[in-house]
């Protein structure tokens, strides 16, 4: 084994990555953390939806850790293509496709910063993440445009319609980061490129430390962060499928959820179980799946900066759920 490669397997979750094969292993522990809270209205252990499993995630969260691996090394939309590729390869479901289009850039960003001077400090290290990202999208093209639409289409996600200018089922003519702008005002995760992660930093990330600094668990500080999103803005994956009305009303319920309590309440607990119970249907009408977007990419921020060291170190991840390495020796 090179000293590289055993450095890479000291990257400790508590501290910043400092190899693109770390940068990877935190967006697969973000992505199987994500999939494992039970979020209202979402797949979870033991929640399937009809042609969908709790494991359809597990295999695509390990899907996209090499593609997302090499980030650094090839343009934005390529990775993202790779990644959806990837995932088409272990599960007919689309299981990510908003996440991987999260993911990409964060992942960019974050190897692009391995060799900045260290942060000891993790708002700084936050917003230097946040600046890179902004950074990351300035700089796309319409060869990434071009790559993520071919995802898009791969991935076919439900309720997609179509589009008057760039839509998915053509060719663009714009850059990604103009595309997204001009679907910003219907899809959330557009709109976290059209404002380089508004929500993932300035809510998402805030409200997940906030709720492990205050003792949450990481499963309940995952579920209230993911509440505290939905809470604050109608999902657009609820909207394109059941309508403007339900996604209101399950930002509704999010709210006296929280009012509630929360998981830290029993009457938290049995509001956010009402509320799951009231978004699921037979054909997954009421999935707040873009707020778990939003939620996964909120994770894998909070990672990048150090942030599993916030709260106590609680068993959430499986002893058989590794984290992605790099399987390099010599």
């Amino acid at each position: 084994m090179t000293a590289v490669a055993d450095e890479r397997r000291h990257d400790g979750l508590i501290s910043v990555p400092r190899h693109s094969t770390a940068v990877a292993g935190r967006a697969h522990l973000a992505c199987v953390l994500e999939a494992g809270a039970p979020k209202p209205g979402n797949v979870s252990p033991g929640r399937p939806f009809a042609d969908t499993r709790y494991e359809d995630f597990l295999a695509s969260a390990d899907a996209i850790a090499r593609p997302l691996e090499s980030a650094g090394r090839r343009p934005l939309g390529e990775t993202v293509l790779q990644a959806i590729e990837a995932t088409a390869a272990r599960t007919r479901a689309n299981t990510n496709l908003g996440i991987v289009l999260l993911l990409a850039p964060l992942a960019r960003a974050a190897i692009r910063l391995l060799d900045a001077p260290p942060q000891p400090m993790r708002a700084s290290r936050l917003r230097t993440l946040h600046d890179e990202v902004g950074r990351v999208l300035a700089e796309t093209t319409v060869d990434d445009a071009r790559s993520v639409y071919r995802a898009i289409r791969l991935a076919n996600p439900g309720g997609l319609g179509s589009a008057e200018e760039q839509d998915v089922a053509g060719e663009p003519t714009v850059t990604l980061l103009e595309a997204m702008r001009l679907a910003a005002d219907r899809d959330g995760i557009a709109r976290e490129y059209a404002t380089a992660y508004e929500t993932t930093f300035e809510k998402g990330v805030p409200a997940l430390l906030e709720a492990r600094e205050e003792g949450l668990a990481m499963n309940d500080a995952i579920v209230e962060t993911f509440l505290a999103l939905l809470a604050a803005a109608p999902d657009t994956h609820i909207v394109r499928r059941g309508g403007d009305a339900l996604a209101r009303r399950a930002s509704q319920l999010a709210a006296e959820a929280l009012a509630a309590g929360g998981t830290r309440s029993e009457a938290g607990r049995v509001s956010i179980s009402a509320m799951d119970a009231s978004l699921r249907d037979s054909r997954n009408l009421g999935n707040p799946g873009t707020t778990a977007d939003l939620t996964a990419a909120t994770l894998f921020a909070a990672l990048l900066v150090g942030g599993w060291s916030i709260g106590s170190i609680d068993a959430v991840w499986p002893a058989d759920v590794a984290p992605y390495q790099d399987s390099e020796e010599s």
